[in-house]
Parts: structure tokens; C-alpha cells; sequence
């Protein structure tokens, strides 16, 4: 294990990340609303503290293996997502404890968007900037970015990249160099994000609301500039705007690349692919169970507006962005609970979505299926096939080996919830909420965390983490053979 070239990647990186306090600091300074200060002290206190890591290391430049790449991955999320809460602590508005601004941070970067903060609307705005931005940073992973601008990672960035990317099929590469992979992944999530806020700001939005809610629906995070969301501005245009681009966000980006690369548009790449296809089914079939419930209970007045909340709810949740207009969990019958299932499929491999991604779910289908056609055929062989390529047999190991892990993990969390006096629906939603990165539950967490323990706040910070890195980066740190010679 390589520490001392660990220490001064992470030194660099948490450098790096204190240029972003720099941004929401032009914020105040531009509205005038007196909290520049908070920003600008995180700086130095930042980039002071990533030059003591990387000063006395900067000599140590070796090759990162895997392991070194997944305990980078958990030493910066954890890290950053800790150097992120200063700004919180350090501003008089709001005044949050310890424990809610650890919590802020790790929802935001984490792109979870459960909050503890009440009262949005009278936030600085460069507090409300902050929190957009720390999504927008960790929507597509700020160790991407890292890899493309700083080539002293080297050959060691394909570690990073594996540890960080999403997904159960990471050996994909964009293009044939990491840096390049990185910088082509980040054109496209700015390409996209220069869209949507130019869409919300011809929808009505104004500039600053429209670039804020641009930076958590390309990151797919659902923190928005008011407390009551997207219901805030009442718009069906601005509601079928995120649709739009919440889907697009939740498909793989390397879809995107292929697609609008080699100088043209080829959307036949879409359909060709399974797990875009096997997206575009789920999101019809939710839509058309939630629309037909809604409409049969005259949950909403009209036609239109049943079509326009069915639509954006059905989106919102299952790619779990977790954007609201109206309460979903006042829903009928059974649709809160099947909105809250369906964050657990979530976006595709590849994309900002949360969730244990479709095409792990889609090859634990075929998996069973193949299991059926066994019991009936004993001596048959039934592959797998993704495509039209048959899947090695240790891409469905690892598949079966998440989900169980996904599991465990889900159980654990839940149980630690109870264990602080949380009660069940609650908890369950809150971990499912925070392991999938949704952030909208349902009881007590059905609006807001800011009444949830301290203790459980913890735990759900934990659970973000574990979502956030797909289980296994940071469960792999707690094994006897990560750490062996």
C-alpha cells in the first residue's frame, strides 16, 4: 500500500476542492448578503490543509493499484464530504449543529437531497448556491474531474476511475486514455447542465433559481432554492423541463457520448441498448400504474394536472432525483410504497442516478429466469446475454454478490435506526431514502430530516456513503485481505 502517495492525492485533491468555495463566495458578493466570509475562510483553512498533506509527500510518486484507488475513493468522499460542512458551521444562517451540517454536506455531495435545513427561502443566497453546487460537484463525481486535470495520478487514474463510476460493468472506457474518459464524461454533464438552466430561464425561472435547479437535476440530487421544491413555481412547462432532463441524466452517460460523437446524432445507439430500453419500460409502466390510480381516485382536479403530477412524481422518485411538487406519500393506496420500491432499480450504470441501477436488476431477472429454465432442463446450458454478447459468469457473481451485500447493509442500517427509537416506516424509508440516494421519505422523514436524532442522522450519513460508493468501495476497507501484503 502506497500511504505516502495516497496522502499527497488527497492532499491535492482537497486543494482542488477548495477552488469550489471560491464560487458560492462570488455569490455573495453579488446579492450582498454578508455571508462571502464563511467561503472564503473555508478556502485558506482548505487549501492550507491539502498543501500540509501534500508538502511532505510530494516526492512519493508510484503507481496506484487497486486497492490504493479504492481507499483513495473512500479517504476523499469522506474527507470532502467532512471539508464541506465548514461553510455551514462558520455561517450565522442558518445556524446548524455539528451533526446537521456533517449531514448537509454528505446529502449534498452524496446527491442524496435529504435535508435538515427549514426555511430555504430566507437562506443567503450563497447558502443555497452552496448547496446546489456541492450536488452539481458530486453528481458526476469530482474524481473524475480530478483524474482529467491532474495527470500526476498518471497511470494510476483507472483505479480511481473504476472505484468511483457507478455500475457493475466498470472496464468500459469512453476513449482509450482515463483523462480523456474523464474530460469527455464532463463536457457532456456541462453540455447538459448549460441546457437545462437555459430551459428553466425561458420556462420563467429566474437566472439564479434556474442555474441552481440545473445543477441538482443534471446530478440528479433534488435540493432545490425553496421549500417547497419544484411545487414552488407551479409551472407544468418547468415540471416537464426536469422530466426531460432528469431522464436523460439517469441514462448512461456513455450512451450520450456514443451518440453524439464521430460528428453527428445517432439515436440509434439508445435502442440498441438493453438497459436503456429496459429504463424506458419501467419509467412507462410506473407512469401509466400512478396516472391510472390517480386519475380513478380525482386526486387532482383536472386531466391535465393528473397527467403533469403523475408524470413528474413517477420520474422524480424512481430515478431518484426526489424532487416534489405535492406531497407523494398523501398518495392513494398503494403508490407512496411503490414510488419508494422503485427507487431502489434507479437510473442506469453510468449515469448520476442513484438506486442499485438497472442493469443489475435487469441481469437478476435473466438470472432467475435462467434458474426456472433449470429446474425444468437440468443438463441445458442457458447463458446470459447482455446485448448480444454472452456476460462472463463473474459479471452475474458480482451482480448476486451486491445485491446480497445491498441487502445486509440495508437491513443493518435499518435495524441501528430503530435501535435510536425511529419508528419502522420511518426508518425504513429514511435508510431507503439515504442508501439510494433519493432524499424524500415517507412518515416522519416524509418532508425533511430535521427532526430525525442526532444518533440517526449519523447512521444515515454512513448510509449515504455506502450508496454513494455502491457498497462495496467502502465495505471492501473493513476486510482482513484489502489490507494483507
Amino acid at each position: 500500500m502506497q500511504f505516502r502517495s495516497i496522502i499527497r492525492i488527497v492532499g491535492l485533491l482537497l486543494a482542488l476542492f477548495s477552488l469550489s468555495m471560491l464560487a458560492p463566495a462570488l455569490v455573495a458578493l453579488i446579492y450582498r448578503d454578508g455571508e462571502g466570509v464563511p467561503f472564503v475562510s473555508t478556502f485558506f483553512i482548505l487549501l492550507f490543509a491539502g498543501g500540509v498533506a501534500w508538502f511532505p509527500n510530494r516526492q512519493y510518486r508510484h503507481e496506484l493499484k487497486s486497492r490504493d484507488g479504492f481507499l483513495i475513493v473512500v479517504l476523499f468522499w469522506v474527507v470532502i464530504g467532512s471539508a464541506g460542512s465548514l461553510p455551514f458551521l462558520l455561517s450565522d444562517r442558518p445556524e446548524v449543529s455539528l451533526t446537521n451540517a456533517f449531514f448537509e454536506s454528505f446529502s449534498a455531495l452524496t446527491t442524496t437531497g435529504a435535508t435538515v435545513i427549514v426555511g430555504l427561502d430566507d437562506l443567503p443566497k450563497a447558502i443555497l448556491f452552496y448547496r446546489q453546487f456541492l450536488q452539481w460537484f458530486g453528481g458526476m463525481g469530482i474524481i473524475v474531474l480530478a483524474v482529467a486535470i491532474l495527470p500526476v495520478l498518471g497511470i494510476g487514474g483507472m483505479q480511481l476511475y473504476r472505484a468511483e463510476i457507478p455500475g457493475p460493468v466498470k472496464d468500459t472506457k469512453v476513449t482509450p486514455r482515463i483523462a480523456e474518459t474523464a474530460k469527455a464524461l464532463w463536457y457532456i454533464y456541462l453540455s447538459l447542465t448549460l441546457s437545462c438552466a437555459l430551459a428553466y430561464w425561458f420556462a420563467g425561472m429566474t437566472a439564479f433559481d434556474a442555474i441552481c435547479h440545473s445543477f441538482s437535476t443534471i446530478a440528479i440530487g433534488g435540493f432545490s432554492t425553496h421549500d417547497a421544491s419544484m411545487g414552488y413555481f407551479n409551472s407544468h412547462t418547468i415540471n416537464l423541463i426536469t422530466v426531460f432532463f432528469l431522464l436523460i441524466s439517469a441514462c448512461n452517460f456513455t450512451l450520450h457520448y456514443a451518440a453524439f460523437s464521430s460528428g453527428g446524432v445517432h439515436l440509434k445507439y439508445y435502442w440498441k441498448d438493453s438497459e436503456f430500453r429496459s429504463f424506458f419500460l419501467i419509467q412507462t409502466v410506473l407512469f401509466v400504474l400512478c396516472f391510472s390510480m390517480l386519475l380513478a381516485h380525482e386526486t387532482y382536479g383536472s386531466f391535465s394536472d393528473t397527467f403533469n403530477q403523475a408524470l413528474f412524481q413517477t420520474v422524480s422518485i424512481s430515478t431518484t432525483a426526489g424532487f416534489t411538487t405535492t406531497g407523494f406519500s398523501q398518495w392513494p393506496l398503494f403508490l407512496p410504497v411503490l414510488l419508494l420500491f422503485s427507487s431502489f432499480i434507479g437510473g442506469c450504470a453510468g449515469s448520476t442516478g442513484g438506486g442499485m441501477k438497472v442493469i443489475r436488476i435487469l441481469l437478476l431477472t435473466l438470472q432467475g429466469v435462467r434458474e426456472m429454465k433449470r429446474l425444468v432442463h437440468p443438463r441445458a446450458i442457458y447463458p446470459i446475454k447482455f446485448g448480444h454478447a454472452a456476460l462472463p459468469q463473474r459479471v452475474i457473481d458480482a451482480v448476486w454478490g451486491f445485491f446480497a451485500t445491498y441487502t445486509l447493509v440495508f437491513i443493518v442500517c435499518m435495524l441501528a435506526l430503530m435501535a435510536t427509537g425511529m419508528e419502522e416506516l420511518s426508518a425504513f424509508s429514511a435508510v431507503a431514502a439515504t442508501l439510494n440516494n433519493l432524499g424524500p421519505g415517507l412518515g416522519d422523514v416524509a418532508v425533511h430530516f430535521a427532526d430525525v436524532n442526532d444518533a440517526a442522522k449519523w447512521i444515515l450519513v454512513v448510509s449515504m456513503i455506502f450508496g454513494r460508493l455502491e457498497i462495496f468501495t467502502l465495505l471492501i476497507l473493513f476486510t482482513p485481505t484489502f489490507w494483507r501484503s
